[in-house]
């Protein structure tokens, strides 16, 4: 039986990719986090520990050898040198880093590419986001430089916008929730600006097929379905899967701005970026967005009261 960590795994990805494994036989499945979410799934042991508190984690972990460790909420360099301060060495077969794109530098050049250049700083114009790119970028810089010095093969993983099951963010749900109230729609009357995403079961099902795969050792690669999607063909797709026709009312990005309506996506730039490689590298499919968004409607619709 192959032994994994997980670090986080309570909320939407980490809980999709818990749950994905739960039942399969060859995993023991031991995760570690604050404890706000119980899983309480049978087949995983769950270990309630801040990740930064040292001293606790090395008396908590069992002593083990694992197959590979998963690190979903690592968000700053201090967070995996921590980390690798409580793993005994030669204890970790693979280290797989769930990352973001988010880490790449502003660039014209599209679709951007893992080769791409990533941040040299915080990015201020994002407000209360301004560190969150450039403090993940120097994650997987000490991500590269802990798993050289333990010797210890590496994964990281960079997801394009992730849309799903558990979905905390305020994204897919804040148009599925317009449709349920038959509430006006607003997008933006420029329709040019584009996305990539990936479901929250993609990802989990890329992650598992990293594991020990040593086609993965020592890369990154970005998790974006080939799609590219605009507010418009959005709302084609929110109708067709809610078999509703949906109220819009177009404005300009300057107006939606001064209402303040909180629109999930860019108004005016692009969020494009190739998930090629992670697909020859594993000869993977990635879902149809409309196949992804219908099952997640479907989830939410069943998941949520009406009367609220």
């Amino acid at each position: 039986m192959k032994n994994l960590l997980i670090i986080g795994g309570s909320y939407f990805l980490g809980r999709i990719f818990v749950e994905s494994l739960a039942q399969n036989h060859d995993y023991r499945i031991y995760v570690v986090n604050r404890g706000n979410r119980p899983l309480n799934m049978e087949g995983v042991v769950e270990l309630k520990c801040d990740r930064n508190d040292i001293t606790g984690l090395k008396l908590l972990l069992p002593k083990l050898s694992w197959h590979a460790v998963i690190d979903f909420c690592a968000y700053t360099p201090q967070d995996v040198n921590g980390l690798f301060l409580v793993l005994p060495r030669k204890t970790v077969n693979h280290y797989i880093f769930i990352s973001t794109v988010s880490v790449y530098a502003p660039t014209k050049t599209l679709p951007i590419k893992e080769g791409s250049p990533t941040l040299t700083g915080p990015q201020p114009e994002l407000g209360p986001a301004a560190n969150y790119g450039y403090q993940k970028s120097l994650a997987e810089k000490a991500m590269t430089t802990q798993c050289k010095y333990n010797h210890i093969p590496f994964t990281g993983l960079r997801p394009g916008i992730i849309y799903g099951k558990y979905n905390y963010a305020p994204r897919e749900s804040y148009f599925f929730d317009l449709i349920r109230k038959k509430q006006l729609t607003v997008i933006p009357e420029n329709d040019l600006p584009l996305f990539q995403f990936i479901s929250v079961w993609d990802a989990a099902q890329i992650i598992v097929l990293c594991m020990g795969n040593p086609d993965t050792y020592n890369k990154t690669f970005n998790l974006c379905a080939p799609e590219l999607i605009s507010y418009g063909r959005l709302i084609e797709i929110l109708e067709v899967i809610s078999g509703m026709p949906i109220s819009k009312r177009f404005m300009s990005a300057a107006e939606i701005d001064k209402k303040k309506i909180p629109l999930p996506f860019p108004l005016d730039s692009h969020l494009i970026y190739s998930g090629e490689l992670i697909q020859h590298t594993l000869d993977f499919k990635y879902t149809s967005f409309i196949e992804g968004m219908r099952k997640t409607y479907d989830w939410h619709h069943n998941n949520t009261n009406d009367t609220d």
